[in-house]
């Protein structure tokens, strides 16, 4: 008997095509994604058969396999050389069999507590929940209908700084939804210097780490909506 029903592997274009893990949930439609890992993942809905997701990976097969090689060559990228990695504006040594974004999460986990309670106050803005994700695009995101925030582990690759602006500047989003005048206007106030935060996040995380030209002590952050 399966351990768990509602999940199936299957195989886009074939089997020796792209291993895809299916899973039944409380879905409207198909939602097909490729994890930072390279790893495949498709939502369907609890009426969509087996074979009608087949059908529609077969039909996606050429985009997942782009996809996977992609982040999979972004993955091996970002395993450096020397074995040091960017933490919190300074280089570190990567912990043996971790991967980057492990480490990231982890750290970003640890610090997300202080900072939202301490960037709430500030915004005067409280979030329903959050969440950690490794995001390619974006830093942070948020739902104002709804209070949820997401942030990219990936910050804590930057100066503490960029942590506290990102959370700021998506606190601010449950005020003001928009990058009109009145956002800044209330982002400014909980967070000044969000120009000096911006110009780093637009530099690799490295180059940052090595001229470490951030102050340690600044305790503001946020970064794209």
């Amino acid at each position: 008997m399966e351990k768990n029903p509602t999940k199936r592997t299957l195989f886009a274009g074939g089997p020796r095509g792209v291993a895809v893990e299916v899973e039944r949930r409380r879905v409207r439609r198909l939602n097909l994604r490729v994890r930072a890992d390279g790893t495949a993942h498709l939502s369907i809905p609890p009426r969509v058969t087996l074979a009608a997701a087949q059908r529609f990976l077969d039909g996606h097969a050429d985009w997942l396999r782009r996809h996977v090689d992609r982040r999979l060559a972004s993955a091996a990228e970002a395993t450096p050389a020397d074995g040091l990695v960017p933490l919190w504006g300074r280089l570190v040594p990567l912990p043996g069999g971790a991967a980057p974004d492990e480490v990231y999460r982890a750290e970003v986990a640890r610090r997300l507590p202080e900072v939202a309670a301490r960037m709430e106050r500030a915004v005067g803005a409280r979030a329903s929940g959050w969440q950690l994700r490794a995001m390619s695009t974006r830093w942070g995101s948020c739902t104002p209908g709804t209070g949820r925030i997401r942030i990219n582990v990936r910050l804590a690759a930057y100066p503490p700084a960029c942590l506290d602006y990102v959370v700021a500047h998506e606190l601010t989003h449950l005020l003001e939804p928009g990058h009109g005048e009145r956002f800044h206007v209330l982002l400014a106030r909980a967070y000044p210097d969000e120009r000096a935060v911006r110009a780093l996040l637009r530099r690799p995380p490295r180059d940052v780490a090595a001229t470490d030209s951030f102050p340690a002590g600044n305790t503001h952050e946020t970064a794209a909506g």
